[in-house]
């Protein structure tokens, strides 16, 4: 039987909470500089060739891909930083157990712990 987890440090929450903020900033700030890549693409079949046309439509879903799971992302992690405001990161959302330390560094959105997230 292995022996629960403790909670994390208030001292590792600190640690967490500044690395959840800074990510939250840089990616930000990534998105705001990329709203350009994911701008519609020109169809005039007069304009480029068939290959540049295919070309730029995946390059504009790989942006479009990209930009939707950095959202989601970003939404996690202000989930995490509301769940550290209500005192309950760091719990997991489904067994109400302790989430591993390691987890949290790793993946500092994590809601369940990693029994629950198989």
């Amino acid at each position: 039987m292995t022996r629960p987890e403790p909670s994390p440090t208030p001292e590792q929450l600190d640690a967490l909470r500044e690395e959840i903020a800074d990510e939250v900033e840089r990616l930000e700030r990534r998105m705001k500089s990329s709203a350009d890549t994911v701008r519609p693409v020109d169809l005039d079949p007069g304009a480029v060739g068939r290959l540049s046309r295919m070309d730029e439509l995946q390059n504009q879903a790989m942006a479009r891909n990209l930009r939707d799971r950095e959202w989601q992302r970003l939404a996690d992690l202000e989930r995490a930083l509301e769940r550290m405001e209500k005192g309950t990161y760091g719990t997991c959302a489904r067994c109400g157990g302790s989430i591993q330390y390691a987890r949290l560094e790793a993946f500092p959105e994590a809601a369940t712990c990693v029994a629950c997230s198989r």
